[in-house]
């Protein structure tokens, strides 16, 4: 029963101690003020300057008065005027001192000017709060945030100082009072609680459950999942010895404490000495074709080598056809100069044309008798 006592007379003082202010200059503001606390409203910038002014909560008049003097405050027990400034403070706030406030002033002719309306709301403040962490079946941990006490109450979290990320939850919002976190998330967990008039938060150094990610092929089967260290049967090495050879080797293991974005599709998983053969047989492959390319163009080139002398006998032949066409020239000549000419026999030499002789007519004459 003490505790209960004593526990209502520290809220009593939380709630007496909250103080909100709010300007009431601005025609349709929002105030809050906190249960069992202060609310300061300022109302105009000094009274001073303003001949006559009357305050309304809803329609009936709470505070009045003329230029710096004081005629009317009808909560004069727990709340104070001050001209200079023009703010009023109201203490020990209720349920019931909510609602629409409007402020009227007047000029000296008695002529209404424009009128300011503001809307207090009272809210209960956050008192405490509390939070409960636990561990789920595959590893996952719920963590749950409540308060005592407070009025239309807000939710956020941080961890190690940071706002929590999509990446780090496993489902629930952000801004909700219970949120899962993965499996692979740990570190400096901070709950706050807020609404309008105060904040309140809590913080709790949480660790992984003690589960592991295994990715593996085991006999021929693809094993990806969470489990937990301590009871895992999974992907576990025999402590026997493996043989040096590949056959019946022992398949590849690997264990994590968080999925590897390399390995999250089924069946591309391949042991990390197979990838080694897949690319030695690669480079392999290149450098048979860039072997048999060599031996194309080496073989090409020798081609083309041997059709060179062809061409040069080729140039031979057409220049010996040139040589025939001079003898005929040549024969021709002695007709011009007289038409009594006779000619004897003409034998051309049947030995062969040699490289040495010098360049001229390959044409031998004989005796030419002219008739007298």
């Amino acid at each position: 029963m003490e505790a209960v006592i004593g526990l209502l007379l520290m809220l009593l003082g939380v709630f007496h101690g909250v103080e909100t202010y709010c300007d009431g200059r601005i025609n349709g503001a929002q105030c809050y003020g906190a249960l069992g606390g202060t609310v300061v409203l300022r109302l105009m910038d000094s009274a001073s300057g303003i001949h006559r002014y009357q305050f309304y909560k809803n329609k009936a008049v709470i505070l009045s008065g003329r230029t710096n003097r004081i005629i009317t405050n009808r909560l004069e027990g727990r709340s104070s005027f001050t001209p200079s400034d023009g703010t009023f403070r109201i203490n020990d706030l209720s349920r019931t001192d909510g609602g629409e406030y409007t402020l009227k002033s007047f000029d000296s002719r008695g002529r209404l000017l424009d009128p300011q309306i503001l809307q207090l709301t009272i809210e209960a403040p956050v008192s405490s709060v509390l939070l409960v962490s636990e561990c789920l079946s595959q590893g996952e941990m719920r963590v749950s945030c409540s308060s005592d006490g407070g009025d239309s109450p807000q939710y956020s979290w941080t961890l190690d100082g940071h706002t929590l990320t999509d990446a780090q939850l496993l489902s629930g919002n952000k801004d909700s009072n219970t949120i899962t976190l993965r499996q692979d998330v740990s570190g400096q967990l901070v709950c706050s609680v807020s609404n309008h008039v105060s904040s309140v938060s809590q913080n709790k150094t949480i660790s992984t459950c003690g589960f592991i990610f295994i990715d593996c092929i085991s006999n021929g089967t693809h094993i990806s999942q969470w489990v937990h260290e301590a009871n895992n049967t999974l992907c576990v090495e025999t402590p026997t010895a493996r043989p040096s050879t590949t056959e019946g080797k022992e398949p590849d293991i690997t264990v994590s404490n968080k999925p590897s974005p390399n390995n999250t599709t089924p069946g591309l998983n391949l042991p990390i000495k197979d990838e080694h053969w897949y690319i030695m047989a690669g480079v392999l492959a290149v450098l048979v074709i860039l072997l048999v390319v060599g031996v194309a163009v080496v073989c090409a080139h020798k081609k083309r080598q041997n059709n060179k002398p062809k061409e040069e006998d080729d140039e031979q032949e057409l220049t010996y056809a040139d040589v025939r066409v001079v003898k005929r020239q040549v024969r021709r000549e002695p007709q011009k100069e007289e038409a009594g000419v006779e000619y004897g026999e003409v034998r051309f030499s049947g030995r062969p044309r040699q490289s040495a002789q010098p360049a001229g007519d390959d044409c031998v004459y004989s005796m030419v008798c002219r008739d007298r």
